[in-house]
C-alpha cells in the first residue's frame, strides 16, 4: 500500500466570493482548491446543476478516487454500470480506474461538492471544457488531453438510458 503524504504546510482557505467559476446555469461549477494548493493532497470542487442538468460524461479515473457529497437537492450518479441516485446529505466514492458519471436528477436541482484524491491538477481542464461549451476549441481536444487530466471517456449503455 503506498502512502501519499501531501506537502503543504499552511491551510488552504477559499472565500465563496474568491472562486473562479466556470459556466453559467444550467451547468456551473466552483473552482476551490487545486492540486498544486494541497500538495497534492487533492482537488476540489463545487458543481450546480439546475433542472436535471448534466453535470459529467462517463469516464474514468486511472490514479485517483473521486467523492461526491451532496450538499443539496438529488442527483443521479453511474457507478460502474449501477445508476445511483444520491440526495442531501448523501456521499458516494468511486474508486480509480470505475467507471462514472453525475448529473442532476430528471426536474431536480443539485449542489455537490466534488473531491478528488490524490489531487490531480484540474482547473485548467475545466478552463478546457468552457472553450468547447463556447465553441472556441472543437469536443474531439479533449481526446489530446485525457492523460493530463487523469479523465478518460467511455461509453455506458446504462447512462445513456437513463432518461
Amino acid at each position: 500500500m503506498s502512502l501519499i503524504v501531501p506537502d503543504f504546510d499552511e491551510s488552504v482557505i477559499v472565500r465563496s466570493a474568491e472562486a473562479e467559476v466556470i459556466g453559467r446555469a444550467p451547468t456551473t461549477l466552483r473552482l476551490l482548491a487545486d492540486s498544486s494548493a494541497t500538495g497534492g493532497a487533492l482537488s476540489t470542487l463545487r458543481a450546480t446543476l439546475t433542472a436535471g442538468a448534466d453535470g459529467a460524461r462517463p469516464h474514468h479515473h486511472a490514479n485517483s478516487a473521486e467523492l461526491f457529497y451532496m450538499i443539496d437537492g438529488t442527483a443521479q450518479l453511474l457507478s460502474g454500470e449501477q445508476i445511483v441516485t444520491a440526495e442531501r446529505g448523501d456521499l458516494v466514492v468511486v474508486p480509480p480506474g470505475l467507471s462514472h458519471a453525475f448529473a442532476a436528477a430528471p426536474g431536480e436541482d443539485a449542489d455537490i461538492l466534488i473531491v478528488i484524491t490524490p489531487g490531480v491538477e484540474r482547473f485548467e481542464y475545466f478552463r478546457h471544457l468552457e472553450r468547447i461549451a463556447y465553441g472556441k476549441v472543437p469536443p474531439e481536444s479533449l481526446l489530446d488531453v485525457q492523460e493530463i487530466y487523469d479523465t478518460y471517456f467511455e461509453q455506458s449503455a446504462a447512462w445513456d438510458k437513463r432518461h
